[in-house]
């Protein structure tokens, strides 16, 4: 029997729900089981959870066959506990490094019925915040052990369960199980500080609290968070059962009751403007219906004025409050608003542009832009041609830089003109590869698609604020206002959006059916890969290897990169080393080299990747494409231990690679005169990289993004079978297939789940 079992109860955290299994499973301290109840979720939670399970035996995972809310997760995960104590996480959430120890530590101490541990709110932007909890436990100058009665202030302790650990015999003891509905913590959170008769508290961060920006159910409006009243009708009825013990806290109760309720009644990614008065007046009720008779500890100041507005019932007075209050808080920032305001407007441009958004929106019209209209490329292109062919009566304009072409059957205009802001103003459809500028603004029925433009490998969004080399300068905030406006995010694989939605927190809708850019490599028939070497000037029997670094973020040595001419020298004749930049970057210089060919301006990276035999890159996301071909690829990566420490990375290119990697120029030069490049071994690895991100790539991807965004379809049927590789051209060496003997491993049913819809896995 372990000492402490962790209740894992897990929906729609599929951004999050590594980085608290990680939490749990990597500490010092081991003596512990894993509960983890996945509650139907729609996203990947129930096979990360198996795939954890599958590495881990402590963690256990129960399936169920419907949603049945947290609630009733924590109570499902309940009947599986064996452990002494029982924790109930939020798998949101994460565990302090250190804290199995520490709570193990004050359990074998303090022998208590409920450990009350401490923990830190964090923000999506980094910013955290400790509890109260020292500050109340000074005040209180606490003892090892004590019981509510003789501590009556730690009443307000957070109400929540995951803050606290519980005797597995005191919970079953008292029956003590959590309700439906949302705010289901608070009949148990106050009563299980009642019943104890040993509280202790350890005052150390042992959870960390995530605040998200959005996607919460608590920081989502609407009707749900009228369920607290109900929440506390079952706790004042279960004060009622408990009886005297439970009579000297009612007044506590209640004065806890409206702090909470008044708070989510002035929150307003709870309680929207249109439902104010309702709320107010559902609360003035659950006020008469439980104000004790000998009244309660009243707070003063502004919040006693609060209470009696409530106990008068009147929600003028208290709006009227409320907004001049409000008012006061705004001056400053409004007068710099109506600065900005008036900058803005007296631009002719911008004000022709407010003109055209007042005119009526075009429904067959869709902007496209790659790269802040540097080309005409990417995935847009790929949507756009496919949009062409399945969705005619939607027309296409591209936007371009002063200069940029785009083919000749393409409409296209030029940014910063009159008709680029009339088209941006009047599209229906905005679609790029990045974000348009802040001052588009996205009109009601408008739909923004970004369809991305690679599978990550190092930090991006919200991720970077751990790594500020990467965000030079970069307003937070304003980049998430302007995802803001996506209404559709392309995804290429289950990796990838795990990453999207923590990245990039918003509201948009995730269509993850692989990347419409790699239609072209999956589809690509002999001919056109003949002429994409054609188009790139390549002798027939010239065997190409391709060089595509990725961008630095910060300062780094010669060394980083290739030397581009000492590599292509020690290439067998006939080699030719295509070398092509990221677009931020030019620090590579070709030169004359006979065996160099710089392809930095060649309109399409899908060319270079057709007529390359073999690929050298960095951490660039070209990787995930260019193994759509199933070729050899080799990672040079002198700087790893620098960039992932500055620049943050999520997989590791030496383990998680898609075939054979080196540090430095001469473990390459080897790699390749050995054939170690094009080997069995490398090809296993990357039979294993392409099963895990181009399981996508059938060629449809394209088709899938135009039925949903421009047809309003269904997305259709994704492949149930990997990627099909493009059969290499003649100068490639044959690659022996390496069969995967591994099977699916079976998982154990419990039978008592089974019945009601669960089934346990190990």
């Amino acid at each position: 029997m372990p000492l402490l079992s962790i209740v894992l109860p897990v929906y729609r955290v599929q951004a999050y729900l590594r980085e608290c299994l990680d939490s749990i499973l990597q500490q010092s301290f081991t003596d512990i089981e894993v509960i983890a109840v996945d509650d139907c979720s729609p996203d990947h939670c129930g096979a990360i959870l198996d795939e954890y399970a599958a590495r881990d035996r402590r963690l256990r995972v129960v399936h169920l066959a419907e949603n049945v809310g947290l609630g009733q997760a924590r109570n499902v995960g309940m009947r599986h506990v064996t452990g002494e104590y029982v924790w109930f996480v939020d798998s949101d959430d994460w565990i302090a490094p250190g804290a199995l120890a520490a709570v193990a530590d004050r359990l074998h101490t303090t022998d208590p019925d409920v450990l009350v541990v401490d923990y830190s709110k964090v923000w999506w932007n980094n910013k955290s915040a400790r509890s109260k909890l020292s500050n109340l436990a000074r005040a209180e100058s606490l003892p090892m052990v004590f019981t509510l009665a003789e501590r009556p202030n730690m009443i307000k302790l957070f109400h929540v369960a995951w803050n606290k650990i519980f005797r597995r015999e005191f919970l079953v003891r008292n029956e003590v199980a959590f309700p439906t509905g949302l705010y289901e913590d608070v009949p148990v959170g106050y009563s299980v500080l009642i019943l104890a008769d040993r509280i202790a508290v350890l005052e150390r961060v042992c959870i960390y609290y995530r605040q998200r920006r959005q996607g919460a159910i608590t920081s989502t409006p609407g009707y749900r968070h009228f369920e607290v009243f109900e929440q506390y009708d079952r706790l004042f009825a279960l004060l009622d059962r408990i009886g005297e013990r439970a009579a000297p806290f009612r007044g506590a109760v209640f004065a806890r009751m409206m702090y909470q309720c008044l708070l989510v009644l002035e929150n307003r990614d709870r309680v929207g403007r249109s439902h104010q008065q309702e709320f107010f007046a559902a609360l003035a009720k659950a006020y008469a219906r439980h104000v004790p008779a000998d009244g309660y500890p009243m707070p003063t100041g502004r919040e006693r004025v609060k209470h009696l507005l409530v106990a008068r019932r009147a929600y003028t007075f208290w709006l009227f409050s409320r907004l001049s209050f409000a008012l006061r808080r705004s001056v400053e920032g409004k007068a710099k608003w109506l600065q900005r305001k008036v900058r803005l407007r007296s631009r002719l441009r911008m004000a022709y542009y407010r003109f055209q958004l007042r005119r009526p929106m075009d429904e067959g019209l869709a902007v496209f832009s790659t790269y802040w209209g540097k080309g005409y490329s990417c995935n847009p292109a790929a949507v756009y041609e496919k949009m062409v062919e399945l969705a005619p009566g939607v027309r296409g304009v591209w936007e371009l830089k002063s200069g940029v072409t785009a083919p000749s059957e393409v409409d296209s205009v030029t940014i910063g003109t009159l008709r680029h802001y009339r088209m941006l103003a009047r599209a229906k459809y905005l679609v790029s590869n990045v974000n348009y500028p802040g001052w588009v603004v996205k009109r009601p029925g408008a739909v923004h698609l970004s369809t991305n433009h690679g599978t990550p490998v190092k930090a991006m969004g919200v991720d970077q604020l751990k790594h500020p080399a990467g965000i030079r300068g970069m307003n937070m905030n304003w980049l998430l206002k302007r995802c803001d406006r996506w209404t559709y995010s392309v995804s290429p694989n289950a990796y990838t959006t795990e990453i999207w939605e923590r990245a990039y927190p918003c509201g948009y809708e995730t269509l993850e059916v692989g990347y419409p850019r790699n239609d072209v490599l999956a589809n690509a028939t002999a001919e056109q890969v003949a002429d994409a070497r054609a188009r790139l000037g390549l002798e027939p029997g010239q065997v190409a290897v391709a060089y595509l670094p990725t961008y630095r973020d910060y300062e780094f040595g010669t060394d980083a990169l290739l030397n581009v001419g000492r590599f292509a020298d020690q290439l067998p004749p006939g080699t030719v080393l295509l070398v092509r930049v990221h677009h931020f970057d030019r620090t590579i210089v070709a030169g004359d080299h006979p065996q160099v060919m710089d392809v930095c301006d060649h309109p399409r990276v899908e060319d270079i990747y057709l007529a390359a035999d073999m690929l050298i890159t960095d951490y660039s996301s070209v990787m995930f494409d260019y193994a759509v071909l199933d070729r050899p690829i080799a990672i040079f990566a002198s700087d790893w231990d620098t960039y992932r420490t500055t620049r943050g990375a999520y997989l590791d290119v030496f383990s998680e690679g898609p075939g054979v990697a080196a540090r430095t120029e001469a473990e390459l030069v080897e790699l390749f005169r050995s054939g170690a490049v094009s080997g069995e071994q490398a090809a296993l690895t990357r039979k294993v990289f392409r099963k895990r991100f181009c399981y996508l790539d059938d060629g449809r991807a394209s088709e899938r993004v135009v039925r949903r965004v421009f047809l309003d379809q269904p997305v259709p049927a994704l492949p149930e079978t990997g990627a099909v590789p493009v059969v290499a051209i003649e100068q490639l060496q044959e690659l022996r297939t390496v069969e995967d003997d591994s099977q699916p491993r079976e998982s154990p049913t419990i039978d008592d789940d089974a019945r009601e819809g669960a089934v346990l896995t190990h």
